[in-house]
């Protein structure tokens, strides 16, 4: 680099550019980064070294503006969200925060003049996997829409040391690895060793008389460990507001027991430290042992008692009595793991403010919100009843009472009916008492919200049909949605570049619907030979990544057929599987069958204990195995798994993929936002009418979707009416002999054993009634291969599909909730200028 290039020293004199938004002030940023807080020179600097300069770079940006909000909201007392989320996949922060800064060509420039490798940069950073999949996602695209939309808001979480394993593939099988994100530091994080707040477990309570001589409840735990606070800024798009990540970290009250070193119990005079660490130490552990269920209990309790303290510390701060805490605050509880929060503000109000009952439970009842995410049966949360006991007592005596009052409005209200009294009751009587964490989330919360249209109309007819007869005002739908910054601008730029020229401008980034003008363009042959070259850059780029990480050549000539989600039975990944094997028998019988040449890919992890879904990964790869060594059909197929898939490498997969598989079993999933992304980015979709599929296509229109199965009412019926999976496997013989060429062990080198428990649960049980809809989607997919043999058609389809996902930002739905749950108002943070990305 030449001396005309770069500033002599760190150290000369020079014009003030601290937070400097030009080239020129970048550069010098970056400089002072490298030196000051690297403490390295550019020959000697690690790829590691240049990506946290550019980190800090960027984050001193964040940090100005970041004041600047956090002192306007202190003045106005603005009344702000509280996000409780166990779960944030906030993806890479670098390439976002550059976009919602506005200067990704300034930093693209500066980076090329100090001979830097801008993508290289970028793509050194290691995302924080503080999530398992959709919840979390969902969680990172509202915080980035609340900014965005000048909404005051605090996210609350836990700062896992360890994230979501990282997955590996090793004989076909997926392996955890240990996900060490903070290995190497987080730049965009900030300690707060003074927010730090006392979380009790354990112990027994008693009772006493106040000065008052009114009988009160005292606390005394056997453990105390301490909650410090980790803040990460995270800015809107196209504003100056910053709102605030708070991610909690535990900490032992003491860090050495000296009694105990001073006798020579070493283990035991840091045992404390241990056992208090280890609560923010990994994501969700495997929580089939009893130690696990305990350990994720302690989890939900922990960072919920950390927030609430907080939010009491910050209103007594700013708008002082806590009468009017709800005025303050509204806290939305993302799923039922933050559901603890509803007992422990009961809690803090009754113990330690001196309120009664009544005055109490309104603050609560008017503070809290509740999403809720599923309707599977096994992933209603509940504890049991002598875990709570043992490790929350006093939050169970509260429960208790929560429950009294509550059953006692039932029992009015359904005079004589005790089955409902039974079902609605927060405890659990069958088998073993256990606390239904569901129950306690709606009844402690005045909005209850399902997260698309259908499944808000089943969690209203089914799983809480007896809440909603009580209370039908309570209930409503918010539709999921996604961030476009960080799924089109991010994921897929070359995208965002040809968006912006026909909108004329970056603004359809914080206006969606804007979108709506690529419809004009559908039928251009010009503009589809652009987008045409946009989806096969990206499929290019896709083949690059997997040939290296997989050894797995793919085509982009082929049709991207791409499912990526967590893998589950109800997700359907075997379905597909039964597809491709389908394909690939045709093929076989029929060397000259003319087909649509295809690459099948899959990404997405399996929880460590699930076997079935681990199994699952085992058959995807081992069906991958032979059709990718067979020189008979991989010029026609091919079949490919991406390996860790996460936020990072989804950047990867939804710009590539010409057919998004949403394939659920109708009724199962609640909305889905895959789905989204895919469509965002100009893939077609084959599924289901479940979840947001249905919203989907309707937006879409029906033409541009392929549907396929049964819908929600008639998968109720057939099970109702019981449902034979063993009737489909001898009547169809295509799908009889795609069964046996499983279990005959070519796809497992002569093993006819293990894929047996995949295919003995289809034919004998197929709870997600698979086989029922195997004929279904062999004829969609038909339909998919006439439809792509037609370049003009699909690309107009595809266009079509990225115009008409207006609706499906994340922005609509924070809006939605804004004006209809959460009634707050958006508050600009002034400057001299807004940002214009």
């Amino acid at each position: 680099m030449s001396k005309a290039q770069r500033p002599e020293s760190p150290c000369e004199p020079r014009e003030p550019t601290r937070t400097g938004m030009s080239k020129e002030a970048l550069k010098q940023a970056y400089v002072d980064n490298l030196f000051f807080i690297q403490g390295r020179f550019r020959e000697v600097a690690t790829p590691h070294d240049l990506y946290m300069a550019a980190a800090y770079t960027a984050r001193d940006r964040l940090l100005e503006r970041w004041v600047r909000s956090a002192q306007l909201f202190k003045s106005s007392h603005a009344r702000t969200v509280c996000y409780l989320s166990a779960e944030y996949l906030l993806g890479p922060h670098l390439a976002k925060t550059l976009i919602n800064l506005g200067i990704t060509q300034a930093a693209r420039e500066a980076a090329e003049e100090l001979e830097l490798d801008f993508t290289a940069v970028l793509e050194e950073e290691e995302e924080p996997g503080l999530g398992n999949g959709g919840l979390g996602r969902l969680a990172a695209c509202f915080m980035d829409s609340l900014a965005t939309l000048r909404i005051p808001a605090i996210g609350y979480g836990i700062r896992y040391e360890f994230g979501i394993f990282d997955q590996r593939i090793e004989d076909g099988w997926q392996v955890e690895v240990s996900d060490n994100w903070l290995h190497n530091g987080n730049p965009w994080e900030i300690p707060r060793p003074k927010i730090c707040f006392p979380v009790c477990y354990g112990g027994h309570t008693e009772r006493y008389r106040d000065a008052d001589d009114q009988w009160r409840t005292r606390w005394v735990p056997a453990m105390v460990i301490q909650g410090m606070a980790y803040d990460t800024p995270i800015l809107g798009f196209g504003t100056d507001n910053v709102n605030l990540l708070r991610l909690w970290k535990s900490e032992a009250a003491e860090s050495l027991d000296f009694q105990a070193f001073n006798i020579g119990d070493y283990y035991g005079a840091v045992h404390a430290k241990i056992e208090a660490e280890t609560i923010s130490k990994i994501l969700y552990p495997n929580d089939e042992p009893e130690a696990g269920k305990e350990l994720r209990l302690k989890q939900q309790y922990f960072f919920v008692s950390c927030s609430i303290q907080d939010m009491i510390r910050l209103h007594l701060n700013t708008v002082g009595p806590i009468e009017r805490f709800d005025r303050k605050f509204v806290a939305q509880l993302n799923d039922t793991h933050p559901a603890l929060a509803i007992a422990e503000l009961m809690r803090l109000l009754l113990d330690e403010h001196g309120m009664d009952w009544e005055q109490a439970w309104g603050i609560t009842h008017r503070t809290f919100c509740y999403t809720n995410h599923t309707l599977l049966p096994e992933a209603l949360e509940t504890w049991p009843v002598a875990l709570l006991e043992r490790l929350l007592p006093r939050h169970l005596e509260i429960i208790y009472e929560i429950n009294q009052r509550f059953l006692d409005q039932v029992r009015v209200r359904f005079f004589a009916d005790d089955a409902r009294v039974a079902r609605m009751s927060l405890i659990g009587e069958d088998g073993e008492r256990r606390v239904r964490m569901a129950h306690l989330a709606v009844v402690g919360s005045h909005q209850v919200n399902g997260v698309a249209e259908l499944h808000s109309e089943l969690v209203r007819t089914t799983i809480l049909r007896d809440f909603h007869d009580l209370w039908p005002e309570r209930f409503t739908n918010v539709t999921n949605g996604v961030s476009p910054r960080r799924f089109i601008m991010v994921s897929n730029p070359r995208l965002g570049r040809l968006i912006s020229e026909v909108c004329g401008n970056t603004g359809w980034a914080r206006d969606l619907e804007q979108l709506r003008r690529l419809e004009e363009y559908a039928d251009d042959p010009a503009f589809q030979a652009r987008w045409r070259e946009i989806k096969t850059a990206a499929k290019r780029d896709l083949a690059a990544w997997m040939a290296a990480r997989t050894g797995v050549d793919l085509d982009p000539v082929q049709l991207f057929d791409v499912q990526a989600k967590r893998i589950h039975e109800y997700k359907r990944q075997h379905l597909n599987v039964l597809h491709i094997i389908r394909t690939y028998q045709r093929i076989k019988q029929d060397p000259n069958h003319d087909l649509v040449p295809r690459a099948f890919i899959f990404g997405g992890k399996a929880a460590p204990g699930y076997f079935a879904a681990k199994l699952l990964i085992k058959l995807i790869n081992a069906v991958a195995e032979v059709i990718n060594h067979d020189p008979e059909v991989n010029g026609t197929i091919r079949v490919a798994f991406m390996p860790d898939f996460n936020v990072k490498n989804g950047q990867r997969l939804y710009p590539a993929a010409d057919l998004s598989e949403q394939i659920s079993l109708a009724g199962k999933e609640a909305s889905g936002t895959g789905n989204m992304k895919f469509s965002m980015n100009g893939a077609l979709t084959i599924g289901t009418l479940d979840g947001a599929n249905i919203e989907i296509r309707r937006a879409v229109g029906e033409e541009n979707f392929f549907l396929f199965g049964m819908d929600a009412e008639t998968v109720a019926h057939r099970q109702a009416e019981g449902y034979r999976p063993w009737d489909h496997y001898h009547g169809d013989p295509e799908l009889r002999a795609d069964i046996d060429l499983i279990n005959s062990g070519l796809f497992s080198h002569g093993d006819t054993s293990l894929f047996r428990p995949l295919t003995d649960q289809l034919v004998n049980h197929d709870p997600f009634m698979v086989l029922a809809d195997y004929r279904a989607y062999l004829e969609a997919q038909e339909h998919v291969s006439s439809v792509y043999r037609d370049p003009a058609r699909w690309t107009r389809m595809s266009i079509l599909n990225a115009a008409r996902m207006g609706h499906f930002s994340s922005d609509r739905a924070i809006r939605e909730y804004a004006e209809r749950i959460w009634a707050v108002e958006p508050l600009p943070v002034e400057s001299g200028a807004e940002t214009t990305p």
